[in-house]
């Protein structure tokens, strides 16, 4: 549970007793020209009990600024954020702490804390006089549905005094961070027809579709074997390539998450970009509780765990659960506009799943995205489409992309708007686990099932 801030008590003003003065209400204002124009009055007709009353109007706002600026030193405010980091649209508590720390009671305090428009109204309290030594708690509740890290503070502490002569203004340097997550969903057992070593009682091998031609060789480096040269891609290609170095499979699973701009259209809580967020978050942490080897991987190319990071299972899970949903609580759009580097980077991998979230694809996207799998392991792709979520048709785009994908040895499921991914997880799998009927997410055009 995190505690109070730690710097929360240090003052961020200065403004000594000329401050001090500054904060003087109308009515302190008025009281001291009265008294001075009374002892001013006074001085003139030789008035020696209007001298007094002059002078005790003219020194009440005096006293109570002083009391005021004495006072703002001796009061010191925390705030508690539970918990810190939120599924969207899931509400957290803050906690605002006022301690007195002077021999004096405090006048009257309003309470004030900075939130970002998104999380709701800025929150308000009046609190009553705190005696010496006393401790006064208020909290409220902060909401997004945006994904997003929001700051909470500085608190703003506002002091009156009992006669309203004079109001002073303080504010607490500490800060607080809301991390607002993609929400998760609960999914069944994965089990793919075509299940790679390590997944699965069948513990079965996927063959490549397409013989020799299915392996992706890749373009010559510097110090490669020149034995190791594939003629028949440098013939097709113009440009000189060789064959991979065989890799074993390992029992894991990369997650391919598309955040092209141009893979998506619309925004908020509702658009498809975000359903892409919210399945990529739930395949990861649901694949972690099932201790299985994970690395969430962008179209950018970027990876976490990094490579040579310790295995993202066991008894690291829950650091790298809070770590992929810190990155995902902020990613957005990347000005890529293709899978080149993701496709670096996945095949030089050999994990047993590979489990895709992509956007709106073209023929070329597509064709990259097909060689993104490897020849004999298993590939998920769960499919969105702009037109079909802006309520436009696009059906035949989608279905022909589905289809170049499952030629390569995909599993493909395209992705109806505003369906939970539950129902597709299990759906993406052979034999299909107990429960409510097999949804239909193919459509009759497609070259076999989903």
């Amino acid at each position: 549970m995190p505690g109070p801030d730690p710097d929360a008590g240090q003052d961020q003003e200065r403004g000594g007793l000329r401050g001090a003065l500054g904060g003087l209400t109308t009515r302190g204002r008025s009281f001291l020209a009265a008294g001075l124009a009374a002892a001013l009055c006074a001085y003139l007709l030789g008035q020696g009990d209007l001298l007094r009353v002059g002078l005790l109007l003219a020194l009440l706002p005096l006293l109570c600024a002083v009391f005021l600026y004495r006072t703002r030193h001796r009061v010191e405010g925390s705030r508690q954020l539970v918990p810190a980091q939120v599924p969207a649209g899931s509400e957290a508590r803050v906690t605002l702490r006022v301690d007195s720390v002077s021999r004096l009671p405090t006048g009257l305090l309003m309470l004030q804390d900075r939130v970002p428009y998104v999380l709701g109204p800025r929150p308000r309290f009046l609190l009553d006089r705190v005696e010496p030594g006393g401790r006064r708690e208020v909290s409220y509740r902060v909401r997004s549905d945006l994904r997003g890290r929001y700051p909470l503070g500085p608190l703003q502490l506002r002091l009156t005094d009992p006669f309203g002569m004079c109001e002073l203004n303080r504010a607490f340097s500490g800060q607080s961070t809301l991390t607002v997550v993609p929400r998760v969903e609960r999914l069944p057992p994965l089990r793919p027809g075509g299940e790679a070593r390590g997944f699965g009682e069948g513990r079965q091998h996927t063959l490549a579709l397409a013989g020799e031609d299915d392996l992706i060789p890749r373009g010559y480096r510097h110090g490669d074997d020149l034995r190791r040269v594939h003629w028949r891609s440098t013939a097709r290609l113009g440009e000189l390539m060789v064959r991979r170095e065989e890799q074993p499979h390992r029992a894991g699973c990369t997650v391919l998450l598309d955040t092209r701009a141009a893979g998506y259209a619309g925004s908020g809580p509702g658009s498809a970009f975000e359903w892409a967020v919210s399945g990529a978050a739930s395949a990861l942490l649901h694949l972690l509780e099932q201790n299985v080897t994970v690395r969430l991987v962008t179209d950018t190319g970027d990876a976490v765990p990094a490579e040579g990071s310790p295995p993202a299972s066991g008894g690291r899970s829950g650091q790298t659960a809070a770590l992929l949903m810190d990155l995902l609580a902020v990613v957005g759009h990347s000005d890529g506009a293709g899978l080149s580097r993701a496709h670096e980077v996945i095949g030089e991998s050999g994990e047993a799943l590979l489990v895709a979230f992509l956007g709106d694809l073209d023929e070329e996207q597509t064709a990259l995205a097909a060689r993104v799998r490897r020849p004999g392991s298993t590939a998920v792709a769960f499919l969105l489409d702009s037109g079909v979520w802006a309520g436009e048709g696009g059906t035949e785009a989608l279905d022909a992309r589905a289809r170049r994908l499952r030629e390569a040895g995909w599993t493909v499921v395209p992705v109806p708007p505003g369906v939970a991914l539950a129902p597709l997880w299990g759906g993406a799998g052979a034999p299909w686990p107990a429960g409510p009927a097999r949804p239909r997410t193919t459509s009759s055009s497609s070259g076999g099932a989903a």
